[in-house]
């Protein structure tokens, strides 16, 4: 299995790769640049270079890219949204130069109009970023949300209506990426038995599971259905071990990448959080020997 965490690129894109190997990641997940400034610059070819060559070695695969927080391709403010087309643009090319398979991204808020204005601007805002670019090689993932106030994609029809329109405006390749956290408190209970298998079920019918190659596996702080986008150690929130045990031994979510965005409160977090979604997996696959 990809079992992976966001690192940092502080220092140099190669270090956010050494870095998830050291951690005993085989896939990772970082920021382009600052998430929370407009202003972003091109990476050093020479360290593109190195990064790749740390990313072979250590069989970091996939390498996904999670697109600046300051962006909303669905606000209904032109201005907001122009600076997040420029925004998100850049995130395409940044992530063709490095090599990254995917880029996540939130699909928005709807604030000050409806639902279905909202979807229609994500939609052309994906068109107006990719205009004159060849996008092969990356794929677009959206994210869904917390749900919480107006906030897209709290629901996953509304995630695949995007994608159903979004060909009309454009040719980048779309598909979604999972938020277990996300998932509870927008009020899908993958914390049990039932309610996990009801989940992907659900995902299966309207999104489709060939299109979600990569989970945000975060537990949560937020009980199921209280729209709290907070993030817990694997463990030790709402979903629970057991839970993630599940999640990560379902027979039709083996093949995806699950990377952690689990709080660092204290030294050794991350190396914690990937080492129980490891430790995980191993559990699941004895009990599953065992029951076979």
């Amino acid at each position: 299995m990809r079992i992976g965490i966001h690192t940092s690129i502080a220092g140099s894109l190669e270090k956010s790769a050494l870095t998830a190997a050291r951690l005993g990641a085989n896939t990772f997940q970082i920021f382009s640049s600052s998430p929370r400034q407009w202003k972003a610059s091109a990476h050093d070819p020479a360290q593109i270079r190195l990064l790749r060559k740390a990313r072979e070695k250590h069989d970091l695969h996939p390498l996904v890219i999670h697109d600046n927080y300051l962006i909303n391709l669905a606000s209904g403010n032109d201005e907001l949204r122009a600076k997040s087309v420029a925004a998100f643009r850049g995130e395409l090319e940044r992530a063709l130069a490095i090599g990254a398979e995917y880029v996540v991204a939130h699909p928005g808020s709807c604030k000050g109009h409806s639902v279905e204005m909202a979807i229609y601007n994500f939609c052309r805002s994906l068109g107006e970023a990719t205009a004159g670019l060849d996008t092969r090689g990356v794929k677009l993932l959206i994210e869904n949300t917390a749900g919480a106030g107006q906030i897209l994609g709290g629901r996953f029809e509304e995630l695949a209506v995007m994608r159903q329109f979004a060909p009309q405006f454009t040719s980048l390749e779309i598909g979604f990426c999972i938020d277990t956290c996300h998932s509870l408190v927008s009020g899908y209970n993958l914390a049990t038995p039932e309610g996990l298998a009801e989940t992907v079920r659900l995902l299966d019918q309207i999104l489709g599971l060939d299109n979600i190659p990569v989970f945000h596996a975060n537990d949560s702080k937020g009980a199921l259905g209280s729209h709290l986008d907070r993030h817990e150690h694997i463990g030790e929130g709402y979903i629970g071990k057991e839970g993630f045990r599940r999640i990560l031994s379902h027979p039709k979510l083996r093949g995806k990448a699950f990377i952690a965005e689990t709080p660092y409160d204290n030294e050794g977090d991350d190396l914690r959080n990937v080492q129980a979604l490891k430790n995980l997996c191993r559990k699941s696959r004895t009990i599953t020997k065992k029951s076979s």
